[in-house]
């Protein structure tokens, strides 16, 4: 096994090899997101915008942070550099796979436990998992498997009613899991933020119950979201990370969106959509747009 280096000057004298410099920092300071999106300074009460195409590993990257996140730090002696808390995962592009979830766990419990993989060949295995390595895996700790699982929290929602009504109803179920599993909720994921878009724009809301009784538009839905978004992270402190698919226009070739595709950590209240030029048209309302810290985190698959 290759000695790590202790020292980051000799990754600048050119004593260190990448692999072993990213094996150091990655035992140092585990990353909650996959490169290069780890370059982003995310803290609590960050709400953060993941844009990209359909395959270009959105929901892959939310997983692996929720894998980091429910596994504990230390478990019967063996470290795993998790956080330790609990994950609020809401589906709403119904889609997601919990046997991915499941596979990925069970490798990182395998990687740590063994003592047989370094934590950067973990990303890769996390990747060969992602399409569809289906390798078989030794034991693993049945317990700690399961403790995880636990600690992750899934809901999924079919339109945009069950979406406001799951955010209301959010601050109760929170403290009833907080207080069953004695530990807080760090990350809320939101997978995918622009589901419902189209369906509620090519279609009319009904009114309910009375003649007179306000129709919902896309305005007054986004507006609710962020509104219950923002309560949320009054009352608990945590990380909102929310994924939206987009099309690519054909008028931007592979060049183009090769030089676009890189990492842009900028605050939304300070940039728009017209300094940005992404190769895309933004479909969200604006107060959806307002309301994200980390404002258009591109990832472009290539």
């Amino acid at each position: 096994m290759e000695e790590v280096v202790a020292s980051p000057r000799e990754w600048i004298d050119r004593n260190e090899s990448a692999k072993t410099m990213l094996a150091r920092v990655l035992t140092a300071r585990p990353l909650l997101l996959l490169p290069p999106l780890h370059r982003v300074p995310l803290r609590v009460g960050n709400v953060v915008e993941l844009v990209g195409t359909s395959p270009s590993a959105k929901t892959h990257i939310l997983i692996q942070a929720a894998v980091s996140c429910v596994l504990p730090k230390e478990w019967n002696g063996v470290h795993y550099g998790g956080l330790d808390r609990l994950v609020m995962f809401i589906d709403l592009d119904c889609r997601f796979d919990i046997l991915r979830l499941s596979k990925m766990l069970k490798h990182r419990i395998n990687g740590e436990s063994n003592g047989s993989l370094k934590k950067i060949d973990q990303e890769h295995m996390d990747f060969d998992l992602w399409n569809n390595d289906t390798k078989k895996s030794p034991t693993y700790d049945e317990e700690l498997y399961s403790l995880c699982m636990r600690r992750f929290l899934f809901i999924r929602c079919y339109d945009s009613f069950q979406f406001l009504a799951t955010l209301k109803t959010l601050n109760y179920r929170i403290r009833k899991e907080q207080e069953l599993h004695g530990i807080s909720v760090h990350i809320l994921m939101i997978d995918s933020i622009g589901a419902f878009h189209w369906i509620d724009r090519a279609s009319t809301f009904m009114p309910l119950g009375a003649t007179n009784r306000k129709t919902p538009s896309l305005q007054t839905v986004s507006e609710t979201v962020v509104q219950e978004i923002r309560k949320l992270l009054l009352l608990h402190p945590m990380l909102v990370i929310a994924t939206k698919a987009t099309i690519f226009g054909d008028r931007y070739s592979m060049e183009t969106k090769r030089n676009l595709g890189k990492l842009d950590t900028s605050n939304s209240r300070s940039m728009s959509s017209t300094s940005l030029q992404l190769p895309y048209r933004e479909y969200m309302p604006s107060v959806w747009q307002n309301g994200c810290s980390h404002h258009r985190v591109l990832w472009i698959n290539l």
